[in-house]
């Protein structure tokens, strides 16, 4: 559950703030105070958090639209991701509808108070569960000049220093991330038949292996956050094999087998390290190769991921190692 999710909702809870018929959740998450209200529809990006919205019986829309009279929001980490959900809500409210977002104080949710009310004048706090829940009416009132600049944290765009497009609060949106650099560069270029990029992103490994192996014939991608696969789907179109983006967990498995598989596997839960998302994603990697199919991909050099390969039965060997990652390259043998 969001560690905000109970502020968001108690001042609705408690009849300080009207719930109204109808009502948008940016973010959205269940929450079984939501099964008094009417009619709420979610839009949620990632895959694990949407599927337990639709199965808690709530509607989801890939795309919000419309007008609402209610808009929660449950910001993003970064700054520009949750700036750009401010812009967002406002711009699906109706007129005198209410924006209502919540916070955990370390999150920065002071000061994410105050920049929503210098945006839109006075607004509603409250404090409870170790964060803030603020509301902010639509008038004319609101900062245009504020408003479009965030409107810009919002879309997709084009980083400077890549050349490849991004969207606030995706992976690594400002830089290749080194781990993923340090893989491209010991890619093999040899590489024939399909291929899969698991937890692909923006799409900076699948771009790497095919631009290295013109052998490949069609590459997938299986990426938990529909808009990094949407920025993906911008990045990866010069490229003339087929391609499939799939927008998916990898960590219940993935569908399908692969000659080849390419990967940067998470190994974050929020901020705590969580050994056991990397080895979920191994596990889908095994299960999805074919017979003499290889693995290949980077981690951090103190995680031990050696053990699961070994028990997975793949054969593998470390091709390169820095202060900080390993490189490894593992391969389903055939049995004798």
């Amino acid at each position: 559950m969001h560690p905000a999710l109970e502020t968001l909702l108690l001042p609705f809870s408690k009849g300080e703030f009207a719930v109204p018929g109808r009502a948008l959740f940016l973010g959205a998450e269940p929450h079984p105070a939501l099964k008094e209200w009417p009619e709420v529809t979610g839009w949620q990006p990632l895959k694990q958090q949407a599927e337990a919205w639709e199965q808690a019986g709530f509607q989801r829309v890939d795309k919000p639209e419309g007008k609402w009279p209610l808009v929660m929001v449950l910001p993003g980490k970064s700054r520009e991701e949750a700036l750009g959900g401010f812009a967002r809500a406002y711009d699906l409210l109706e007129e005198g509808g209410a924006l209502v977002a919540a916070m955990t104080n370390t999150a920065g949710a002071s000061r994410f108070e105050k920049d929503l009310e210098e945006a839109a004048g006075g607004i509603t706090s409250v404090q409870k569960h170790k964060g803030r829940c603020f509301r902010a009416i639509k008038t004319a009132g609101w900062n245009g000049e504020t408003l479009a600049a965030w409107r810009k944290y919002a879309e997709p765009r084009r980083e400077e220093s890549t050349g490849f497009i991004v969207e606030a609060g995706i992976f690594s949106i400002d830089h290749v991330d080194p781990g993923s650099a340090m893989l491209a560069e010991h890619l093999p270029t040899n590489l024939r038949g399909s291929a899969a990029d698991l937890g692909a992103g923006w799409g900076f490994l699948a771009h790497a292996a095919l631009a290295l192996n013109p052998g490949l014939k069609a590459m997938h991608l299986y990426e938990a956050d529909a808009r990094a696969l949407d920025c993906a789907r911008q990045n990866l179109t010069g490229h003339a094999v087929p391609l499939e983006y799939h927008w998916h967990d990898v960590t219940a498995g993935i569908p399908g087998k692969y000659e080849n598989i390419v990967m940067n596997p998470p190994f974050h839960s929020g901020q705590v390290t969580d050994i056991s998302l990397g080895r979920a994603f191994l596990r889908a990697a095994s299960d999805a190769l074919r017979t003499g199919g290889r693995l290949f991909f980077v981690a951090n050099r103190q995680l031990p991921y050696e053990p699961e390969l070994e028990r997975l039965g793949l054969v593998w060997r470390k091709v390169a190692e820095d202060s900080v990652y390993k490189v490894i390259f593992a391969e389903r043998r055939m049995l004798r």
